[in-house]
């Protein structure tokens, strides 16, 4: 079954697409089957992998309205290992129309059982909001990662999101965990980077990522060109960072798997006395 990655936070700015398609494409490059799935109706994944409109045979919107399957909407990337769906909303008729079909929370985590089984990580951009396809994304979601632009205003982002899923663990998803806080376009030795640096130590030192994805003239070039930073410069630190973020990932995964079998192991035990 995949892992299914939620990338959320409620602000604009902070990275949440160019984390999306460049940590989808790092786990296509370890030939893991890997599935993008674009929830914010603005579109960016699309452009950021070369999916203009005229390319575009379907997506969420055409599922949500029942025109459509899951499978049927699925667009092959460059990369053979990574996959795309995406959100397909041209219009604000249709922006409007899909955003009243979210309401319907758990209509995602439905649609998404069909797919799961054939893929290794399934990556949910969202929204900088906090209701709608962000919602509907976090119920079907195992675990969210967190992008964070340093600035006072995505602290308070991450307290707005954490005091979120605390209620989605409460009423719909107990097991929701947070993956981490990565810390996106990443400048050091700034007043701003260092206090930023500090209230996160302070505050969510548990929840942080060892990786930082550094400020890259190359990955916003990339998105010019519809391509994911590993096919236009694949030696690019921010290239480089993401593979990393992807590593960093699958240890965090394995050490989680082995936690699980040691504690199925004790019941085993236990209930065997």
């Amino acid at each position: 079954m995949a892992e299914i990655i939620c990338i959320a936070i409620p602000k604009g700015g902070v990275g949440k697409t160019t984390t999306a398609v460049n940590l989808a494409a790092s786990f296509a490059v370890f030939e893991k089957r890997t599935l993008l799935i674009d929830t914010d109706t603005f579109g960016a994944c699309a452009l950021a992998l070369g999916f203009t409109q005229d390319k575009i045979k379907g997506g969420l919107y055409e599922v949500y309205n029942y025109v459509h399957s899951l499978s049927q909407v699925i667009h092959r990337t460059e990369l053979p290992f990574l996959d795309f769906i995406p959100a397909n909303v041209g219009t604000i008729q249709r922006e409007e129309r899909l955003l009243r079909l979210a309401e319907n929370k758990t209509l995602l985590r439905n649609i998404l059982q069909s797919v799961t089984s054939y893929y290794d990580f399934i990556i949910l951009d969202t929204p900088p909001v906090l209701h709608g396809l962000t919602t509907a994304a976090l119920l079907c979601a195992t675990s969210v990662l967190i992008p964070i632009r340093a600035g006072y205003f995505s602290l308070e982002g991450i307290e707005k999101l954490l005091q979120y899923l605390e209620w989605i663990r409460t009423t719909s998803n107990k097991s929701l965990f947070i993956e981490g806080i990565v810390q996106t376009m990443y400048e050091p030795h700034t007043k701003a980077t260092e206090i930023t640096d500090y209230e996160l130590q302070q505050r969510f030192r548990k929840c942080l990522m060892q990786t930082h994805i550094p400020r890259s003239t190359q990955l916003n070039e990339a998105s010019f060109y519809g391509k994911p930073g590993i096919l236009f410069n694949a030696s690019s630190k921010g290239t480089q960072a993401y593979l990393e973020l992807a590593r960093e990932i699958f240890q965090r995964l394995a050490e989680r798997n082995v936690a699980k079998d040691s504690q199925q192991l004790q019941q085993d035990v236990s209930h065997q006395v």
